[in-house]
């Protein structure tokens, strides 16, 4: 038996009992499951990375409550095509009537207006929405409209999800049921799935066109099956992880070369400009910090004439910070200097005071407790520094921060030597 349509959409589930993964959500006593039980659903934004079920779990809550469900499309939708929706929404909302369901995919990508638009109706309960994004709400929705929704996070699918997808497609699937698939070997198959379970049921569809009577399923089949059909595999940017990571790393590993060839990949295949400018604000953090300071205002003023100017000229700007990250140099001791700090803190279960002498003194009985007492103010004093304790008792001389090895944190090791005389 033949059909053209996909395995991912005759495999997409009914129920919530038929839901792989996010059990945090859908699982017994999960939030989903309460919204089905009492019908009482605010708005909510599905936050997570692509192909983990989140138009999948915003239309099972809808036919599950069998409620009108719109869709719009952050990509193709403007401020008339929300208006229309509304309007339909609102010939649908009879008194004392849940609200219907108004679903928008890649939410992220609808500017402030767009954003404006839907917010009276929301407020109002004309409909409720769910969006869905694969980037930080926090960064893209604004503040009204998100202080007016759940965000729920969605996880990238683990190999025990992606194995029990595997089993559900081979033994549930008609189609795939004919074709007597053998698993052999599957670590190919749900490494380049990525946990993405459309991603992993793309593939079996590739190695089904690609391989003739019963399958087997063992990694050099996937390998060479995904070689032969790279171009059907990225389509739509399936490899969207891949090359960012490959910007990202080569960024970080100083090739400013590799690193636009990367980002000129990003561009032409229809990346987000503001997706990659975010990345580079991280970049400048996390693989440059203290050893050119300079590089965050950078990556700062390119996120915000990403924001201003937008596609085509925010290519430039993109490529002259691009270059510019990658050909500076490097260090990640802030990075390891807060990972460590915060390592420590969790692990230490001694609620350590803070000195007397560095505590706040905003109330008259306080200063007679001696907060703030023989504080040295560091401005009175030559250099503007002077040696006093700022650790907890226990702690002094605890080093967190360790310098890196690069001119400007040579200097800042040579300042804090000085200064604590070796006590760091």
């Amino acid at each position: 038996m033949q059909t053209n349509i996909p395995l991912a959409e005759r495999l997409r589930p009914r129920t919530l009992d038929e839901y792989i993964g996010q059990s945090h959500l859908v699982g017994e006593g999960g939030v989903f499951r309460r919204f089905l039980e009492s019908g009482n659903v605010p708005s909510f934004i599905l936050w997570g990375p692509p192909g983990v079920g989140k138009t999948t779990l915003a239309r099972l809550v809808a036919s599950s409550l069998e409620r009108p469900f719109f869709t719009l499309s952050a990509v193709s939708s403007g401020v008339k095509e929300v208006r229309e929706v509304i309007e339909q929404a609102k010939r649908q909302h009879f008194f004392n009537t849940p609200s219907p369901f108004l679903f928008i995919d890649e939410i992220h990508r609808f500017n402030k207006s767009q954003q404006d638009s839907l917010l009276g109706a929301v407020e109002q309960g004309t409909v409720t929405l769910i969006g869905a994004t694969t980037e930080n709400p926090s960064f893209e929705v604004i503040s009204p409209l998100l202080s007016r929704c759940q965000v729920y996070v969605l996880k990238a699918m683990d190999e025990n999800d992606l194995g029990m997808l595997l089993e559900r497609a081979i033994t549930g699937d008609s189609i795939l049921r004919e074709r007597h698939v053998k698993v052999v070997q599957t670590a190919a198959l749900f490494r380049f799935s990525g946990g993405d379970a459309r991603k992993l049921l793309n593939i079996l569809d590739i190695v089904a066109g690609a391989v003739e009577g019963d399958i087997t399923l063992d990694d050099a089949t996937v390998t060479g099956c995904l070689q032969q059909n790279i171009a059907l595999y990225d389509k739509n940017g399936e490899q969207h992880y891949d090359v960012i990571s490959a910007f990202i790393k080569s960024v970080r590993g100083s090739d400013p070369n590799a690193a636009v060839y990367y980002l000129a990949r990003m561009l032409a295949g229809g990346e987000d400009p503001k997706f990659i400018a975010r990345r580079l604000v991280i970049i400048a953090s996390e693989d440059i910090g203290l050893a050119n300071p300079n590089a965050l205002l950078l990556a700062n003023a390119c996120f915000d004439t990403v924001h201003k100017i937008g596609m085509p000229e925010a290519r430039i700007t993109l490529s002259e910070t691009t270059i510019y990250l990658a050909s500076s140099p490097k260090s990640n001791s802030a990075y390891l200097a807060i990972n460590s700090a915060l390592e420590w803190v969790g692990k230490d279960t001694t609620d350590r005071p803070v000195p007397l002498h560095i505590r706040n003194a905003p109330t008259r009985l306080m200063k007679r407790l001696d907060y703030g007492k023989n504080y040295k103010y560091a401005h009175d004093y030559p250099g503007n520094f002077v040696e006093q304790e700022f650790m907890p008792e226990g702690l002094e001389g605890k080093a967190f921060y360790r310098p890196g090895d690069n001119p400007k944190e040579r200097d800042i090791a040579a300042r804090i030597s000085s200064q604590w005389k070796g006590k760091y």
